[in-house]
């Protein structure tokens, strides 16, 4: 028995009132030892085109996506921000990836974050919620946080931190699609994929920012990720995680896609002018074996 299908059922027996707390122990969700990460860039102003190119890039959303699967696309709705102050995932990103998923012949997809504002807001000024809903399938949806649904997780091979509560959907679902926006961030240096994993972890997070970078390679441990994609279409470049000021946005016109999330977060650091090693967490989670962070190795594809 594989170990993510062992800790479903450890999760289904907590749920029925078992006392035993989930134990996690898969420590990679990127490329198979041996073969190459590939990670996919597109630029250009019709967003919706660009996540379709990527997508396309890394051999289409059906390798991602199988009928009847539960899929979550997790993106950043942290933030009482606008579209154009860079703070949230572009709501075009988000919608097409949903679209995309439903094509696929998913048979649900959420759409969720656990906002840092209040998240009323935060949903309708993102304009992500409105994206989601204008699709107009059942099968999709923008939902709160239910806080009914955490769920204590032992992180075995945690170096930081070994248990923590993480969002039940997130855990349990078939496909979890990360759709982060690059963005500064005064403690991470930048928020990328592994840093968006924020959004599904309940309690004082406020905990993580120490010794984040481990802390957040561990605990991307615990997620079923299959798909980073990145929203650099227009990226916060100081004053994150939140932002405000238009004169901090940088407007690139670009979406990263990998199966790799390490090598999804390497490539979006150099838009800043940084190299991969300079973000904590991106060399844990490189050290922990969940996937490269040195460029050189990466089959990068750009159009």
């Amino acid at each position: 028995m594989n170990s993510r299908r062992r800790f479903l059922q450890q999760l289904a027996a907590f749920s029925a009132g078992a006392m035993v707390i989930p134990t996690f122990d898969l420590t990679a969700h990127a490329a198979a030892p041996g073969s190459q990460s590939v990670v996919a860039v597109a630029r250009g102003k019709e967003y919706a085109k660009l996540v379709e190119k990527v997508i396309a890039d890394l051999g289409g959303i059906g390798k991602f996506v199988s009928k009847g699967d539960k899929v979550v696309v997790k993106p950043n709705i942290g933030w009482d921000r606008n579209v154009d102050q860079a703070a949230n995932t572009h709501p075009i990103v988000v919608v097409t990836l949903v679209k995309l998923a439903l094509d696929a012949g998913a048979k649900q997809v959420r759409v969720f974050d656990r906002s840092c504002n209040d998240p009323k807001r935060c949903y309708v000024n993102s304009g992500i919620q409105k994206a989601v809903d204008d699709i107009g399938d059942a099968r999709a949806v923008c939902e709160f946080i239910d806080n009914r649904k955490w769920m204590p997780v032992k992180i075995a091979k945690g170096k930081a931190v070994t248990e923590w509560e993480f969002y039940r959907e997130a855990i349990e679902c078939d496909c979890y699609i990360n759709a982060p926006i690059a963005k500064h961030h005064s403690g991470a240096t930048l928020t990328l994929g592994l840093k968006n994993t924020m959004g599904i972890l309940n309690g004082n997070r406020g905990k993580i920012h120490q010794e984040m970078g481990q802390k957040l390679a561990d605990i991307n441990t615990v997620i079923p990720c299959k798909l980073t994609v990145i929203d650099a279409t227009r990226i916060l470049t100081a004053h994150g995680p939140q932002g405000g000021n238009l004169d901090d946005v940088k407007v690139l016109d670009t979406v990263i896609a990998s199966a790799d999330p390490v090598a999804a977060d390497a490539y979006a650091t150099t838009l800043f002018g940084k190299k991969p090693d300079a973000i904590p967490s991106t060399v844990a989670a490189f050290n922990m074996g969940m996937g490269e962070m040195d460029l050189s190795k990466v089959k990068v594809m750009e159009s």
